[in-house]
């Protein structure tokens, strides 16, 4: 909230309400309470948020990919401060019949946006060996994507979540000193694919730019290095003056950057707030602010 500077009568968006928990808090960062927009591709957890927030939040059906779209059509341009907070929501990854979790059985679904074509169970048992070993060392960082890809394609059709983290942890043979649970990054992998998240992240970070009025604040909470890397690439990019390759010579770009680094150095949760909320012991908080005058986002 703090990073937001959320005050009186401004616009606030938050771009993955999931529960309602941020938004709740936007609402009481200022007295009288400003205006917050929440949205989220995910039917079941905007429910919850509705229960939560009762009319002191907009909430609508839509994803962050659509970010100008969504903010126009309900009256939040210009918008004082937009809210990322990727990954899955503590709802999604508790709930056995999405199929987030390798913890309980479930069905290999995994989707955000269950209206969407695609499921985990497509990827899993359709997707050729290269293409499943490419993806879970991608965005998954699996060193031993190839065994992992392999002993899927042999094992199919895999038609849950435990029969994929069982054949996941077979395939990686004994590994003593691992403090993760072997199938959790194929696990990311798989539902970072099905959700086409990372092309989302850079699409909702120029879309928040771009909706952002002149000083307003953009918070951007990730929770495991690929994403961290890919919001601090997209924020130093449009926070710099040239965007030129290192090799040339002089700049020929013409970039104008949008935002300013709040924080030049990532937030990380302190030792206090790891104890009360595990969960949070892996995220980071990166926030830029729009500069007054600059041109939209590239």
């Amino acid at each position: 909230m703090n990073s937001l500077d959320v005050r009186s009568g401004g616009r606030y968006i938050d771009c993955t309400v999931g529960e309602g928990g941020h938004s709740v808090e936007m609402c009481k960062a200022a007295d009288p309470a400003p205006r917050v927009l929440g949205l989220d591709v995910d039917e079941e957890a905007l429910a919850t948020a509705r229960k939560r927030l009762g009319g002191d939040a907009t909430l609508v059906l839509g994803s962050y990919r659509e970010l100008k779209r969504l903010a126009e059509g309900n009256g939040f341009i210009p918008a004082d401060g937009v809210l990322l907070d990727l990954g899955l929501s503590s709802l999604q990854l508790e709930s056995g019949n999405r199929g987030f979790s390798f913890l309980r059985p479930g069905p290999l679904d995994m989707r955000f946006d269950r209206s969407q074509e695609l499921t985990a169970h497509h990827v899993v048992n359709e997707y050729g060996e290269e293409d499943l070993a490419d993806l879970i060392y991608t965005l998954g960082e699996e060193r031993k994507s190839r065994r992992i890809a392999r002993a899927i394609t042999r094992s199919r059709p895999i038609e849950d979540t435990v029969e994929l983290a069982e054949v996941v942890r077979r395939s990686m043979g004994r590994q003593p000193r691992r403090k993760t649970h072997p199938a959790t990054r194929t696990f990311q992998a798989i539902r970072m694919e099905t959700n086409g998240e990372m092309a989302a992240i850079e699409e909702g970070i120029l879309g928040a730019i771009e909706v952002l009025g002149p000083g307003g604040r953009l918070a951007v909470i990730s929770y495991h290095s690929l994403e961290d890397r890919l919001v601090k690439r997209l924020l130093a990019r449009e926070s710099s003056s040239c965007v030129c390759p290192p090799e040339a010579a002089s700049c020929r770009c013409g970039h104008t950057p949008s935002v300013r680094l709040v924080n030049r150095r990532v937030m990380k949760p302190s030792r206090a707030e790891v104890e009360t909320n595990p969960r949070s012991r892996s995220a980071k908080l990166r926030v830029a602010e729009r500069i007054p005058g600059a041109d939209k986002a590239a």
